[in-house]
């Protein structure tokens, strides 16, 4: 069993930076993907990586946010950049069960993801 947990959430003001860490235990996942989700929104998909380096962002997030893998500690970052008060929400680390398929990891449809962590508060002010 995939156990995911998240940490690095704070708050901060308007063009600063936070860096996120996922941990994952039980195996390493090929696709990991970072999703968040503001009150009263869906959850949406944020930024996702395989263990061969291939990446994926959301288009909000192109050119602020990079997510990076450490395969020797099973972790996953986001680093976070130019946040915005659109950016604040629950930022939640996520694995599907087919890691194999590039597609569904890219793509970043909640749906498709089995495994989650509890997720990690993002507060950014004006």
């Amino acid at each position: 069993q995939l156990r995911l947990v998240e940490s690095g959430g704070d708050s901060v003001e308007s063009g600063g930076s936070l860096r996120l860490s996922c941990v994952a235990s039980g195996y390493r996942p090929n696709c990991m993907g970072w999703f968040r989700q503001a009150p009263g929104k869906e959850r949406e998909g944020v930024a996702s990586s395989d263990n061969t380096g291939r990446t994926s962002y959301v288009h909000a997030v192109k050119g602020r946010f990079t997510i990076s893998r450490d395969n020797a500690t099973n972790t996953m970052y986001l680093e976070m950049n130019t946040l915005k008060p659109e950016d604040t929400a629950m930022y939640f680390c996520a694995a599907p069960e087919d890691g194999e398929n590039w597609y569904l990891c890219a793509t970043l449809e909640a749906e498709d993801f089995a495994y989650w962590g509890q997720g990690t508060q993002v507060t950014v002010s004006s």
